[in-house]
């Protein structure tokens, strides 16, 4: 019920009465005014008026499933539908995993306040503090073949990096694969893992992490990480970029799926790339090298060329990419 109060009193320009809720919701006004109680208790700032009824005058930077489910009621078909919140775990891409064996919906949506292990590419530690980031698994359970799997890493990358410019007004860019840079500094990392036969997928998990309000970063990384507060002067919203995310997610998920490969937002995805156009190097091979990056390909190979001339598809899987001078 607090959901759908929540969606009434956002979707409207102005008051909504009491009774208009009662109606759509089939309850008393006692239990309406318990409902605003609990909103107001959770930082929502509910103005209240006699024979006028309630508005929602400011929304503060909630994270729960009843609000994310607010905002994305409707907005999606599947993306996010199905939420489950923690105000703090291990890690989001293992419940997401859970999840998946315990028979959740394709889109399922796992979100917590903090993180006590997460992770990123190649086991790195990912910095987890409460109440000021994103950490979100979606779980997918796509019909294609294993092998197309590690596109959706990128598929992932261009929709992040898409919806926070929209939401932002930031020049947010991709570093390949996956990371997602502002600044020439790392605000996303994204991690896919997949359960899988030779054959057929079980599911798949993408998690993101999303630097949102953090000040301050340890001496570790504080030269090659920022945040969007950082960068904007701003406390955003982290259901708002969730609820975003999902959208973007979703119609590029599908765009990918009629095509079976990356053809549909390659352009796109090439024009956010930071990398593109610039000498980068390969680290990882027989041999680090460096190289003019071109751009991805159909299938999410980085193309690069090399001094010789020559050009070559450059796996993520087997490789990394720095830029010459630093980390882009």
């Amino acid at each position: 019920m607090k959901t759908e109060i929540l969606k009434l009193l956002r979707e409207s320009e102005g008051y909504v009465s009491g009774q208009k809720l009662c109606g759509k919701l089939g309850v008393s006004r006692t239990a309406v005014w318990k409902i605003i109680n609990q909103l107001k208790e959770e930082g929502y700032h509910v103005e209240a008026v006699q024979n006028r009824g309630y508005r929602i005058v400011d929304i503060p930077d909630v994270l729960s499933e009843e609000e994310l489910k607010s905002l994305l009621f409707g907005k999606t078909r599947w993306a996010g539908q199905e939420i489950h919140y923690f105000p703090e775990t291990d890690s989001t891409n293992i419940r997401a995993k859970e999840l998946g064996e315990k028979g959740a919906s394709h889109g399922a949506l796992a979100v917590a306040d903090r993180q006590s292990a997460g992770r990123g590419r190649r086991g790195r530690g990912w910095e987890s503090p409460p109440g000021c980031s994103i950490y979100m698994s979606i779980l997918l359970r796509p019909s294609f073949l294993p092998s197309s799997a590690p596109m959706l890493t990128l598929v992932m990358a261009y929709s992040t990096a898409e919806a926070l410019q929209e939401c932002t007004g930031q020049e947010i860019r991709i570093k390949w694969p996956n990371d997602i840079v502002l600044n020439k500094k790392k605000l996303v990392g994204i991690l896919t893992e997949m359960s899988s036969e030779i054959d057929y997928i079980n599911h798949v998990v993408i998690g993101v992490g999303i630097n949102v309000n953090m000040d301050s970063f340890s001496e570790e990384i504080a030269k090659t990480a920022t945040s969007l507060r950082i960068e904007t002067g701003k406390v955003m919203k982290r259901s708002t970029l969730i609820a975003e995310i999902m959208k973007h997610f979703e119609r590029n998920y599908d765009t990918f799926l009629q095509s079976g490969d990356l053809s549909g937002i390659r352009e796109d995805y090439n024009r956010l790339l930071v990398n593109c156009g610039k000498e980068v190097r390969i680290l990882g091979a027989k041999e680090p090298y460096q190289a003019l990056a071109l751009g991805i390909n159909d299938s999410g190979e980085l193309l690069v060329r090399k001094q010789d001339g020559s050009e070559e598809a450059v796996y993520a899987g087997e490789v990394s990419v720095r830029g010459i001078y630093g980390y882009v």
